[in-house]
């Protein structure tokens, strides 16, 4: 078995919803940042032997295949395949493993691996609502319900059971959201998500506006997010401590040493560890716990080992049981900030933590950076990477 390397990774900047991206057609934000990639890495677009995005809510405007009418709208050449994956919101962290695994196996030897959402245009749950409203069903059979009777696979209800289960009160929960929000205004204005974003213009009834910053960063207090109401009738969780509905996109090149050679390129990282775990559909956001305890066992590492860590803030009960469970450092946890403050553009955001991860470690010198996240269904991957 081969290696899997990363040669180059961009996203779009993260567009709140209603904002400056949300009027961008879904498959025109997967172009652009196929665009950027191929540009950035100097790669040969006849190379691309695949790409593989992610994007949950594939209906509309992202249906049919969006990875491929994102390669028919970009310079890659029409002889480029491409698939789209649902794994939730870790659609496109998938992606990346599948990418990953194939040019490790040597089926392919240069693969782009990214995902996209514009949820401004498709909304959360477009794809379950549209369909059930024009008479073709529901996501759930006879058979799940009978497993599961009288439950509810419900996001919302998850987080606050995790709360619950780990005894994060309020107070801690606000905290980490403003942390969050504080984290992410001063990466912006260091200036360090600026080598990861490719501009994205939008045309306007002013004109063309050119967006390359992530809209939502936000200045909050305590004080401020201890007056919003939860999100969930006598909950603890608010829209202070929930990741933001954005819209977004982002692309990551993949090769093997064949495709290195071949095409004169220079890797940044390579795929050291790549888990799943599933567990539980009705708590469901947990599992990226033993996600990573099978990573880390797997990779031989202890979490001493890792430098950097993104765990995806769905919402801030999902990383803070994460944090506790498995030991880790709160101060190499989503440096730059997370969802909660950046948004969370759920097709994009497995591949936009990467690219964020790729770089923050590059920027400090770590070597290990692992990322996971919890996903619809119980689900999560877990991917370490090291730097080369």
């Amino acid at each position: 078995m081969g290696d899997a390397y990363i040669v180059g990774a961009v996203r779009t900047a993260v567009g709140r919803r209603r904002g400056a991206l949300s009027s961008v057609h879904p498959i025109d934000l997967g172009a652009t940042v196929l665009d950027a990639l191929v540009e950035r890495t100097g790669v040969a677009a006849d190379a691309v032997e695949d790409v593989i995005f992610g994007c949950v809510d594939q209906v509309g405007a992202q249906s049919a295949n969006i990875a491929r009418n994102a390669v028919l709208s970009s310079s890659l050449p029409e002889t480029v395949p491409g698939t789209t994956v649902d794994r939730q919101c870790g659609s496109s962290q998938q992606a990346l493993h599948f990418a990953a695994q194939a040019v490790m196996s040597g089926v392919h030897d240069v693969v782009v691996a990214g995902g996209v959402e514009n949820m401004s245009m498709v909304p959360l749950g477009g794809n379950a609502v549209a369909g059930h409203k024009a008479g073709f069903g529901v996501p759930y059979g006879k058979g799940m319900k009978a497993r599961y009777p009288g439950k509810r696979f419900d996001q919302f209800q998850g987080a606050e059971m995790i709360a619950d289960k780990w005894g994060l009160d309020r107070d801690v929960l606000d905290a980490f959201g403003l942390r969050s929000q504080e984290r992410a205004a001063a990466a912006a204005a260091a200036g360090k998500f600026e080598a990861e974003i490719t501009p994205v213009d939008v045309e306007t009834d002013d004109g063309v506006v050119t967006v390359t910053r992530d809209e939502g960063i936000r200045e909050t207090s305590l004080e401020a997010l201890a007056g919003l109401d939860a999100v969930v009738d006598g909950g603890r969780l608010t829209a202070g401590t929930a990741s933001q509905i954005s819209d977004g996109a982002a692309a990551i090149l993949v090769c093997n040493d064949t495709g290195l050679t071949r095409l004169g390129l220079e890797p940044r990282a390579r795929f050291h560890t790549m888990t799943l775990a599933a567990g539980d559909p009705v708590m469901m956001l947990h599992v990226p716990i033993p996600a990573t305890q099978k990573a880390l066992e797997r990779a031989g590492l202890s979490i001493e080992d890792i430098d950097r860590y993104e765990v995806n803030e769905a919402f801030a009960s999902v990383p803070l049981a994460w944090l506790e469970d498995v030991k880790a450092d709160p101060d190499r946890l989503n440096v730059n900030g997370g969802a909660i403050a950046l948004g969370h553009p759920l097709g994009c955001t497995g591949a936009r933590l990467m690219t964020t991860l790729l770089h923050e470690l590059e920027r400090s010198g770590g070597r290990y950076g692992l990322q996971t996240m919890c996903e619809g269904g119980g689900l999560a991957n877990c991917t370490i990477i090291e730097c080369v």
